[in-house]
């Protein structure tokens, strides 16, 4: 069991230590708990066996205790009918004598299944303690070892994304960003250009256009009044003043 102790005592002392490395003291500590259980297993068939002696004893120390009685019992009858005249006095007093020697060695029979039963006692006791104990810490083990793994899952998770995080070139990626501004930038002042070339162009077509267009328009335009009759009569000129004094 020392084991567990330096591993919790470890972890509690040493966590962030200790979460880099927790696989090996994961598998020390099922194996560990393993162990306990097989200990448990032997612990308590040898209980049992320790239970059926002491039912045993108390079982025989019943029936010698019961034996002795009863021998005394028969010693006693043996007496009275000596008494009665029922049996020879010395056939009794034989008879009562042997009975009394079974007595004695019934008892002394009962004494010694007394203390087994006493001493097995004890033993059934001093195991149901140590068999609650060691309940009591395999209970506790398993679920140390539930927090570890979970503390494992968490510390796991944890490193990846730091280690991620840790292998991000943020002088490289700056350098990227960089070189699309700088392509953006290149790509917009290439349509401006292309922008600009191509407005130039239609405004020599726009400009030629827009003044054959509007004299086209005008000439159709003063047709038209001139049809009507719309149209101011032209201003006389000189010549015109002149012709008729010749």
């Amino acid at each position: 069991m020392g084991i567990f102790s330096r591993i919790f005592s470890i972890g509690k002392a040493e966590a962030h230590s200790v979460l880099d490395k927790l696989e090996d003291p994961i598998k020390m500590t099922e194996q560990g708990i393993r162990d306990l259980k097989e200990n448990l297993n032997k612990s308590l068939q040898g209980l049992a066996e320790i239970k059926a002696l002491a039912i045993r004893a108390k079982n025989d120390n019943a029936k010698f205790i019961s034996d002795a009685q009863s021998y005394e019992q028969k010693a006693i009858m043996l007496l009275q009918r000596a008494q009665t005249g029922q049996l020879a006095p010395a056939e009794a007093d034989r008879l009562a004598g042997e009975m009394l020697r079974m007595k004695e060695k019934a008892e002394q029979e009962a004494q010694r299944t007394a203390k087994e039963l006493a001493m097995h006692e004890q033993s059934v006791s001093t195991m149901e303690q140590n068999i609650n104990k060691l309940k009591s810490k395999i209970s506790t083990y398993e679920n140390e070892l539930r927090t570890l793994k979970a503390r494992a899952k968490v510390s796991e998770a944890t490193k990846n994304i730091n280690k991620q995080l840790a292998q991000i070139d943020s002088s490289s990626t700056i350098s990227m960003l960089e070189r699309m501004k700088e392509k953006v930038a290149q790509e917009e002042a290439l349509a401006q250009s292309y922008g600009a070339i191509a407005l130039e162009s239609k405004t020599i077509d726009d400009e030629v256009e827009k003044v054959l267009g509007s004299s086209t328009q005008n000439d159709a335009l003063l047709e038209l009044k001139a049809k009507m009759g719309l149209l101011p009569p032209p201003p006389a000129t000189s010549n015109d003043a002149s012709a008729p004094q010749q």
